[in-house]
Protein backbone atom coordinates (compact mmCIF):
# COMPACT_ATOMS: atom_id res chain seq x y z
CA UNK A 1 0.00 0.00 0.00
CA UNK A 2 1.39 3.39 -0.98
CA UNK A 3 1.00 6.83 0.54
CA UNK A 4 -1.80 7.67 -1.91
CA UNK A 5 -3.82 4.94 -0.21
CA UNK A 6 -3.19 6.55 3.14
CA UNK A 7 -4.44 9.86 1.81
CA UNK A 8 -7.63 8.23 0.57
CA UNK A 9 -8.10 6.66 3.98
CA UNK A 10 -7.59 10.08 5.52
CA UNK A 11 -10.89 11.40 4.17
CA UNK A 12 -12.77 8.50 5.69
CA UNK A 13 -11.13 9.02 9.03
CA UNK A 14 -11.83 12.74 9.15
CA UNK A 15 -15.37 12.26 10.45
CA UNK A 16 -14.77 11.25 14.02
CA UNK A 17 -17.46 10.43 16.52
CA UNK A 18 -16.95 10.81 20.22
CA UNK A 19 -15.40 7.83 21.96
CA UNK A 20 -16.23 6.94 25.52
CA UNK A 21 -12.50 6.95 26.20
CA UNK A 22 -10.74 10.11 25.91
CA UNK A 23 -4.18 4.98 16.68
CA UNK A 24 -0.51 5.38 15.47
CA UNK A 25 -0.09 4.99 17.07
CA UNK A 26 1.62 6.89 14.62
CA UNK A 27 3.36 8.18 17.53
CA UNK A 28 2.66 9.19 21.00
CA UNK A 29 4.82 9.72 23.91
CA UNK A 30 3.14 9.23 27.20
CA UNK A 31 3.75 9.71 30.87
CA UNK A 32 7.40 9.18 31.78
CA UNK A 33 8.27 8.70 28.10
CA UNK A 34 11.06 11.23 28.09
CA UNK A 35 13.84 11.41 30.62
CA UNK A 36 15.42 14.83 31.06
CA UNK A 37 17.43 16.76 33.58
CA UNK A 38 14.95 19.57 33.97
CA UNK A 39 11.24 19.92 34.53
CA UNK A 40 8.79 21.51 32.12
CA UNK A 41 9.45 25.03 30.99
CA UNK A 42 7.24 26.96 33.42
CA UNK A 43 6.03 30.40 32.44
CA UNK A 44 6.87 33.51 34.39
CA UNK A 45 4.16 34.39 36.88
CA UNK A 46 1.61 32.27 38.66
CA UNK A 47 -1.39 30.45 37.28
CA UNK A 48 -4.79 32.04 37.70
CA UNK A 49 -7.34 29.22 37.41
CA UNK A 50 -10.15 31.79 37.39
CA UNK A 51 -8.74 33.77 34.47
CA UNK A 52 -11.09 34.15 31.52
CA UNK A 53 -10.13 32.32 28.35
CA UNK A 54 -8.77 34.77 25.80
CA UNK A 55 -10.48 34.97 22.42
CA UNK A 56 -8.90 35.28 18.99
CA UNK A 57 -5.77 33.31 19.88
CA UNK A 58 -3.94 31.52 17.07
CA UNK A 59 -2.84 27.96 17.81
CA UNK A 60 -0.60 26.21 15.31
CA UNK A 61 -0.67 22.40 15.11
CA UNK A 62 2.53 20.69 14.00
CA UNK A 63 2.04 16.90 13.68
CA UNK A 64 4.79 14.44 12.89
CA UNK A 65 3.34 14.10 9.41
CA UNK A 66 0.53 15.83 7.54
CA UNK A 67 -1.84 13.73 5.39
CA UNK A 68 -1.46 10.90 7.88
CA UNK A 69 -4.93 9.58 8.88
CA UNK A 70 -4.10 9.47 12.58
CA UNK A 71 -2.84 13.04 12.75
CA UNK A 72 -5.58 14.31 10.46
CA UNK A 73 -8.10 12.94 12.95
CA UNK A 74 -6.22 14.34 15.96
CA UNK A 75 -5.74 17.78 14.46
CA UNK A 76 -9.34 18.05 13.34
CA UNK A 77 -10.29 17.43 16.97
CA UNK A 78 -8.07 20.37 17.89
CA UNK A 79 -9.53 22.52 15.15
CA UNK A 80 -13.09 21.84 16.28
CA UNK A 81 -12.27 22.76 19.89
CA UNK A 82 -10.54 25.99 18.87
CA UNK A 83 -13.48 27.08 16.75
CA UNK A 84 -15.83 26.45 19.68
CA UNK A 85 -13.59 28.59 21.89
CA UNK A 86 -13.42 31.45 19.38
CA UNK A 87 -9.78 30.85 18.51
CA UNK A 88 -7.91 30.45 15.23
CA UNK A 89 -6.41 27.18 14.00
CA UNK A 90 -3.65 26.42 11.57
CA UNK A 91 -1.77 23.25 10.69
CA UNK A 92 1.71 22.92 9.21
CA UNK A 93 4.07 19.98 9.01
CA UNK A 94 6.28 17.70 6.95
CA UNK A 95 5.03 15.05 4.53
CA UNK A 96 7.55 12.57 5.90
CA UNK A 97 7.27 11.18 9.44
CA UNK A 98 11.07 11.12 9.81
CA UNK A 99 11.82 14.62 8.46
CA UNK A 100 13.10 16.06 11.74
CA UNK A 101 14.84 19.04 10.11
CA UNK A 102 11.55 19.82 8.40
CA UNK A 103 9.78 19.87 11.76
CA UNK A 104 12.39 22.29 13.09
CA UNK A 105 11.74 24.59 10.13
CA UNK A 106 8.01 24.56 10.82
CA UNK A 107 8.57 25.44 14.49
CA UNK A 108 10.61 28.42 13.30
CA UNK A 109 7.88 29.37 10.82
CA UNK A 110 5.19 29.35 13.53
CA UNK A 111 7.46 31.42 15.75
CA UNK A 112 7.99 33.98 12.99
CA UNK A 113 4.25 34.11 12.43
CA UNK A 114 3.87 34.94 16.13
CA UNK A 115 1.21 32.38 16.94
CA UNK A 116 0.01 32.47 20.54
CA UNK A 117 0.60 28.76 21.09
CA UNK A 118 1.66 25.66 19.23
CA UNK A 119 0.81 21.99 19.65
CA UNK A 120 3.63 19.76 18.47
CA UNK A 121 4.00 16.00 18.06
CA UNK A 122 7.77 15.62 18.14
CA UNK A 123 9.60 13.26 15.81
CA UNK A 124 12.64 13.36 18.10
CA UNK A 125 12.86 14.25 21.82
CA UNK A 126 15.80 16.63 21.53
CA UNK A 127 16.02 17.83 17.94
CA UNK A 128 13.28 20.45 18.28
CA UNK A 129 14.44 21.82 21.62
CA UNK A 130 16.48 24.81 20.45
CA UNK A 131 13.66 26.00 18.19
CA UNK A 132 10.96 25.40 20.81
CA UNK A 133 12.92 27.21 23.51
CA UNK A 134 13.22 30.19 21.16
CA UNK A 135 9.47 30.10 20.62
CA UNK A 136 8.89 30.16 24.38
CA UNK A 137 11.31 33.07 24.77
CA UNK A 138 9.07 34.91 22.31
CA UNK A 139 6.07 34.31 24.58
CA UNK A 140 4.60 31.40 22.65
CA UNK A 141 3.10 28.61 24.73
CA UNK A 142 4.25 25.14 23.67
CA UNK A 143 2.19 21.98 24.15
CA UNK A 144 3.41 18.62 22.95
CA UNK A 145 0.86 15.93 22.19
CA UNK A 146 1.16 12.29 21.16
CA UNK A 147 5.00 12.37 21.16
CA UNK A 148 6.98 14.44 23.63
CA UNK A 149 10.17 16.47 23.66
CA UNK A 150 12.52 16.78 26.59
CA UNK A 151 10.35 18.32 29.27
CA UNK A 152 12.27 21.61 29.52
CA UNK A 153 11.45 22.31 25.87
CA UNK A 154 7.70 22.77 26.31
CA UNK A 155 5.13 23.97 28.85
CA UNK A 156 3.02 20.81 29.00
CA UNK A 157 2.67 17.41 27.36
CA UNK A 158 -0.74 15.89 26.58
CA UNK A 159 -0.26 12.13 26.86
CA UNK A 160 -2.73 9.83 25.17
CA UNK A 161 -2.40 7.29 27.96
CA UNK A 162 0.11 6.04 30.45
CA UNK A 163 3.16 4.73 28.60
CA UNK A 164 3.34 1.88 31.07
CA UNK A 165 -0.31 0.95 30.53
CA UNK A 166 0.15 0.88 26.76
CA UNK A 167 3.34 -1.13 26.75
CA UNK A 168 2.20 -3.71 29.26
CA UNK A 169 -1.35 -4.18 27.95
CA UNK A 170 -0.15 -4.88 24.41
CA UNK A 171 2.02 -7.72 25.73
CA UNK A 172 -0.88 -8.96 27.84
CA UNK A 173 -3.23 -8.96 24.86
CA UNK A 174 -0.83 -10.87 22.63
CA UNK A 175 0.14 -13.34 25.35
CA UNK A 176 -3.49 -14.31 25.86
CA UNK A 177 -3.92 -14.80 22.12
CA UNK A 178 -0.89 -17.10 21.71
CA UNK A 179 -1.46 -19.07 24.90
CA UNK A 180 1.61 -17.61 26.62
CA UNK A 181 3.98 -19.55 24.39
CA UNK A 182 6.06 -18.90 21.28
CA UNK A 183 8.21 -16.41 19.41
CA UNK A 184 6.97 -12.84 19.00
CA UNK A 185 8.17 -9.71 17.21
CA UNK A 186 7.48 -5.99 17.34
CA UNK A 187 6.78 -3.87 14.27
CA UNK A 188 7.53 -0.29 15.32
CA UNK A 189 7.57 3.06 13.53
CA UNK A 190 10.88 4.96 13.34
CA UNK A 191 13.89 3.87 15.39
CA UNK A 192 14.05 7.36 16.94
CA UNK A 193 10.33 7.63 17.81
CA UNK A 194 10.15 8.63 21.47
CA UNK A 195 6.80 7.03 22.10
CA UNK A 196 7.53 3.75 20.37
CA UNK A 197 10.81 3.25 22.22
CA UNK A 198 9.24 3.98 25.59
CA UNK A 199 6.37 1.58 25.00
CA UNK A 200 8.79 -1.09 23.80
CA UNK A 201 10.78 -0.59 26.99
CA UNK A 202 7.68 -1.40 29.04
CA UNK A 203 6.91 -4.36 26.77
CA UNK A 204 10.36 -5.79 27.48
CA UNK A 205 9.90 -5.20 31.18
CA UNK A 206 6.49 -6.89 31.15
CA UNK A 207 8.00 -9.90 29.40
CA UNK A 208 10.36 -10.40 32.37
CA UNK A 209 7.39 -11.60 34.43
CA UNK A 210 7.68 -15.39 34.99
CA UNK A 211 4.30 -15.97 33.40
CA UNK A 212 5.85 -15.08 30.05
CA UNK A 213 8.81 -17.46 30.45
CA UNK A 214 7.76 -19.38 27.33
CA UNK A 215 7.49 -16.27 25.16
CA UNK A 216 10.58 -15.04 23.32
CA UNK A 217 10.92 -11.62 21.66
CA UNK A 218 13.01 -12.40 18.58
CA UNK A 219 13.12 -9.10 16.71
CA UNK A 220 12.07 -5.45 16.60
CA UNK A 221 11.46 -4.24 13.04
CA UNK A 222 10.89 -0.66 11.87
CA UNK A 223 8.40 0.36 9.19
CA UNK A 224 8.89 4.13 9.63
CA UNK A 225 5.12 4.71 9.71
CA UNK A 226 5.07 4.01 5.98
CA UNK A 227 2.45 1.53 4.77
CA UNK A 228 4.58 -0.08 2.10
CA UNK A 229 7.67 -0.39 4.31
CA UNK A 230 5.57 -1.81 7.17
CA UNK A 231 4.01 -4.36 4.80
CA UNK A 232 7.46 -5.42 3.62
CA UNK A 233 8.81 -5.58 7.17
CA UNK A 234 5.96 -7.90 8.16
CA UNK A 235 6.76 -10.15 5.22
CA UNK A 236 10.43 -10.10 6.21
CA UNK A 237 9.69 -11.00 9.82
CA UNK A 238 7.81 -14.10 8.79
CA UNK A 239 10.47 -15.17 6.30
CA UNK A 240 13.20 -14.73 8.91
CA UNK A 241 11.20 -16.32 11.73
CA UNK A 242 8.89 -19.00 10.27
CA UNK A 243 7.85 -20.11 13.77
CA UNK A 244 6.63 -16.65 14.76
CA UNK A 245 3.42 -16.80 16.79
CA UNK A 246 2.58 -13.13 17.20
CA UNK A 247 3.36 -9.52 16.30
CA UNK A 248 2.81 -6.33 18.28
CA UNK A 249 2.64 -3.15 16.19
CA UNK A 250 2.23 -0.03 18.35
CA UNK A 251 1.55 2.20 15.34
CA UNK A 252 -1.69 2.64 13.40
CA UNK A 253 0.08 2.56 10.04
CA UNK A 254 2.09 -0.52 11.00
CA UNK A 255 -0.72 -2.62 12.39
CA UNK A 256 -2.92 -1.99 9.36
CA UNK A 257 -0.13 -2.89 6.94
CA UNK A 258 0.72 -6.01 8.95
CA UNK A 259 -2.95 -7.04 8.98
CA UNK A 260 -3.15 -6.52 5.24
CA UNK A 261 -0.19 -8.83 4.70
CA UNK A 262 -1.38 -11.50 7.13
CA UNK A 263 -4.93 -11.54 5.77
CA UNK A 264 -3.68 -12.53 2.32
CA UNK A 265 -1.13 -15.06 3.49
CA UNK A 266 -0.95 -18.59 4.84
CA UNK A 267 -0.32 -17.06 8.26
CA UNK A 268 -3.84 -15.65 8.61
CA UNK A 269 -5.30 -16.79 11.93
CA UNK A 270 -2.06 -18.58 12.81
CA UNK A 271 0.14 -15.57 13.56
CA UNK A 272 -1.64 -13.28 16.00
CA UNK A 273 -1.45 -9.50 15.60
CA UNK A 274 -2.22 -6.76 18.11
CA UNK A 275 -1.09 -3.22 18.85
CA UNK A 276 -2.49 0.26 18.30
CA UNK A 277 -4.98 0.81 15.49
CA UNK A 278 -8.15 2.67 14.58
CA UNK A 279 -11.46 0.81 14.45
CA UNK A 280 -12.16 1.95 10.89
CA UNK A 281 -8.77 0.69 9.71
CA UNK A 282 -8.99 -2.62 11.55
CA UNK A 283 -12.70 -3.51 11.35
CA UNK A 284 -12.23 -5.59 8.20
CA UNK A 285 -9.38 -7.58 9.73
CA UNK A 286 -11.22 -8.23 12.99
CA UNK A 287 -14.27 -9.48 11.10
CA UNK A 288 -12.30 -11.74 8.74
CA UNK A 289 -10.39 -13.37 11.60
CA UNK A 290 -6.96 -11.86 10.98
CA UNK A 291 -6.98 -9.89 14.25
CA UNK A 292 -8.58 -10.89 17.57
CA UNK A 293 -8.16 -7.65 19.54
CA UNK A 294 -6.18 -4.39 19.52
CA UNK A 295 -6.32 -1.08 21.37
CA UNK A 296 -6.14 2.70 21.05
CA UNK A 297 -7.44 6.00 22.40
CA UNK A 298 -9.58 8.51 20.49
CA UNK A 299 -7.11 10.69 18.55
CA UNK A 300 -9.74 13.41 18.09
CA UNK A 301 -10.02 13.72 21.87
CA UNK A 302 -6.24 13.87 22.11
CA UNK A 303 -6.15 16.77 19.65
CA UNK A 304 -9.01 18.48 21.46
CA UNK A 305 -7.24 18.26 24.81
CA UNK A 306 -4.02 19.59 23.25
CA UNK A 307 -5.94 22.59 21.89
CA UNK A 308 -7.73 23.28 25.16
CA UNK A 309 -4.44 22.97 27.07
CA UNK A 310 -2.79 25.46 24.69
CA UNK A 311 -5.60 27.97 25.21
CA UNK A 312 -5.51 27.51 29.00
CA UNK A 313 -1.76 28.17 28.95
CA UNK A 314 -2.08 31.22 26.71
CA UNK A 315 -4.87 32.56 28.93
CA UNK A 316 -2.84 32.15 32.13
CA UNK A 317 -5.11 29.57 33.74
CA UNK A 318 -2.14 27.19 33.99
CA UNK A 319 1.62 27.43 33.58
CA UNK A 320 2.42 23.74 33.28
CA UNK A 321 3.37 23.20 36.90
CA UNK A 322 2.52 19.94 38.64
CA UNK A 323 -0.72 20.11 40.61
CA UNK A 324 -2.42 22.82 38.54
CA UNK A 325 -5.91 22.01 37.25
CA UNK A 326 -8.08 23.39 34.48
CA UNK A 327 -11.45 22.73 32.90
CA UNK A 328 -11.33 21.35 29.36
CA UNK A 329 -14.92 22.01 28.31
CA UNK A 330 -17.12 18.92 28.14
CA UNK A 331 -14.04 16.72 28.58
CA UNK A 332 -14.00 17.66 32.27
CA UNK A 333 -11.20 18.79 34.55
CA UNK A 334 -7.58 17.75 34.22
CA UNK A 335 -4.70 18.02 36.67
CA UNK A 336 -1.12 18.45 35.54
CA UNK A 337 1.15 15.67 36.76
CA UNK A 338 4.87 15.25 37.18
CA UNK A 339 7.05 16.85 34.48
CA UNK A 340 4.06 18.76 33.10
CA UNK A 341 2.25 15.66 31.85
CA UNK A 342 -1.52 15.69 31.33
CA UNK A 343 -2.96 12.21 30.75
CA UNK A 344 -5.99 11.73 28.50
CA UNK A 345 -6.98 8.37 29.96
CA UNK A 346 -6.67 4.61 29.56
CA UNK A 347 -6.77 2.89 26.16
CA UNK A 348 -9.78 0.92 24.97
CA UNK A 349 -9.55 -2.66 23.66
CA UNK A 350 -11.45 -3.28 20.42
CA UNK A 351 -12.64 -6.73 19.32
CA UNK A 352 -15.47 -8.32 17.36
CA UNK A 353 -17.94 -7.65 20.18
CA UNK A 354 -17.54 -3.88 20.33
CA UNK A 355 -15.78 -2.62 17.19
CA UNK A 356 -19.00 -1.62 15.42
CA UNK A 357 -19.78 0.80 18.24
CA UNK A 358 -16.93 3.09 17.09
CA UNK A 359 -16.41 5.20 13.99
CA UNK A 360 -12.97 6.74 13.63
Amino acid sequence: MRKSSIRRTCAALAAVTSLALAATACGGTTKNDVKSDGGPAASAGKANPNAALKKGLTVGFLPKQVNNPYFTTADKGGEKALKELGEKYKEVGPNNATDTSGQVSYVNTLTQQQVNAMAVSAQDPGALCTALKQAMKNGIKVVTYDSDTNSECRNAFVSQASAEDLGRTEVQLLAQQIGYKGEIAILSAAQTATNQNTWIGYMKDELKDPKYKNIKLVKIAYGNDDAQQSFQQTQGLLQEHPNLKGIISPTTVGIKAAAQYLSGSKYKGKVKLTGLGTPNDMRKYVKNGTVDAFELWDPAKLGELAARTAVALASGQITGTEGESFKAGDMGSFTIGKDGVISLGKPTVFDAKNIDQFNF
